[in-house]
């Protein structure tokens, strides 16, 4: 192996190993001597001659990226916000002119690399194709059983997926190829990161480069494909089709299924055919409310009613309504607002052995949907209550208790939500002590219990059926109702 230079845009310089580590579609891919980037080089010898695609890389180097504040060129609003959405994105931070045209970008952070399992999986990056399908998860569960994380941590990682994506979609941009190969995760602290960022799309300014993954190609580009590249009737990527992209992934990673494969077999004469047909022009969604014929035959799957009231009605906009109409499909704004609020109805399992640890809670049923373990013990169940005028309280959500979960200032205060720069300093725990359930007040000034005696921080309220706390008296602050179920 040598040692080799890349000269940049700058008129910096960047050494290089001459070993190559990546060799996709479009580009080759090799790490900086110290390890901490990869240079990757177009393999199309005219790319550095595209004025447009030189010009799409100075714009997503500079005025869209979210990874650099505004006072340094970039799109973030401050240092914070930058570093906020640089956990989010592996964002490219130069451009290469020699000896090839090509990009720099920042290695992945370790934790996206599996730390165990044989030579063939160890050290390699985590593609989230790894972690889905039962048959990828069980060879997984032999090989690198550590590595495959709880229930929980793939909710975590959607979060943060569609966090991402929600970001390139309110600059005006979309991915075009979101794909488990370009979201990698890590199920084991529950994160993710966007990769190949160097192709987004601008409307009416920079055209896609590419249409997409198998699977995860909208059905109106696919059913759309034999048209010629310039017929106003043939659909390219956009965030339209990222909105359909994130809503199979976020899917799968919490039900380990494709929404559209299911018993049908499309009438196509080859696999080919048959794909374009079942992610096209005739997708049906597996758990499609009136239409069975695609319903999935595995065993032991759960339906997505299991995740909440919010997601399941997003997947029925995502997979019913806007399978076929673009413009019906949930945008990724509204995932990340749905899956937030479904954050807080999480709780773990009471079975130590439950394969997945964590599930959305039933009230009714009170039951794993996973395993089928029913609660040993009362479950509180707060309702949430905001202020809209004087007197007037509204429901605006709910939040499942369990022990040592966190009160935070989003659950004590309405209008506001938990975006980069919200202060995350917990303002209360709760706590199961002596056979009853407790809120210990650690930072807010004005709780207040039914009766309207104030709790000061350091002291606890016990939370018994059909209580009204009142978490601040400030503006905003909201009134919880206690439901044992």
């Amino acid at each position: 192996m040598s040692v080799e230079t890349a000269t940049l845009k700058n008129g910096k310089t960047l050494q290089f190993n001459s070993d190559m580590i990546g060799d996709g579609a479009m580009k080759e891919v090799y790490f900086t001597t110290d390890r901490k980037k990869v240079v990757c080089f177009f393999k199309d010898p005219q790319a550095g001659s595209d004025r447009l695609r030189v010009q799409r890389l100075d714009f997503i180097l500079g005025k869209y990226n979210p990874t650099l504040p505004r006072d340094a060129g970039g799109a973030a609003s401050s240092a914070g916000d930058a570093a906020f959405y640089s956990n989010l994105f592996c964002w490219p931070t130069d451009i290469v002119t020699q000896p090839r045209f090509g990009i720099v970008t920042a290695t992945y952070p370790n934790n996206f690399f599996f730390e165990t399992g044989p030579d063939f999986i160890k050290g390699k990056e985590k593609n989230g194709v790894r972690f889905l399908g039962r048959r990828n998860r069980q060879l997984l569960e032999k090989l690198a059983p550590r590595e495959l994380g709880t229930w929980i941590n793939y909710f975590k990682l959607c979060i943060t997926m569609t966090r991402a994506v929600a970001r390139l979609h309110l600059a005006g941009l979309s991915h075009s190829d979101l794909s488990p190969n370009n979201v990698l995760v890590d199920p084991v602290g529950g994160s993710s990161i966007v990769i190949d960022i160097d192709s987004l799309v601008v409307p009416g300014l920079f055209p896609p480069d590419v249409l997409g993954t198998k699977g995860y190609i909208a059905p109106e580009v696919l059913s759309t494909l034999p048209l010629k590249f310039d017929d106003p009737k043939r659909q390219h990527p956009s965030a339209r089709t990222d909105e359909h992209a994130l809503a199979v992934l976020i899917y799968q990673y919490l039900l380990l299924r494709h929404p559209l494969d299911g018993r049908r077999i499309p009438p196509g004469n080859t696999a080919e055919e048959q794909d374009a047909l079942q992610y096209g022009s005739q997708a049906i969604f597996c758990e499609h409310p009136t239409d069975d014929s695609n319903r999935v035959e595995e065993p032991n799957s759960v339906p997505n009613t299991c995740l909440g009231p919010l997601l399941p009605d997003l997947f029925k906009r995502a997979f019913v309504d806007g399978l076929h109409q673009p413009h019906r499909r949930p945008s990724a704004n509204e995932w990340l607002k749905a899956l937030i609020k479904t954050w807080d109805l999480l709780t773990p399992c009471a079975n130590a052995q439950c394969p997945q640890k964590w599930h959305v809670f039933d009230a009714q049923k009170r039951q794993c949907p996973f395993c089928g373990t029913v609660a040993r013990q009362p479950v509180p169940v707060l309702r949430l209550r905001y202020e809209a005028k004087p007197g007037q309280w509204l429901a605006d959500g709910q939040l499942v208790v369990y022990d040592k979960l966190y009160l935070m200032k989003w659950h004590a205060f309405a209008r506001l939500f938990p975006g980069p720069e919200t202060d995350r300093t917990p303002q209360g725990y709760f706590a199961w002590h002596e056979g009853q359930w407790l809120l210990i007040n650690q930072n807010l000034t004005s709780l207040t219990t039914s009766a309207g005696n104030r709790v000061p921080p350091g002291q606890a309220v016990a939370l018994t059926h059909g209580s009204q706390i009142r978490l601040s008296q400030e503006p905003n602050g909201r009134i919880v109702e206690v439901q044992l179920q």
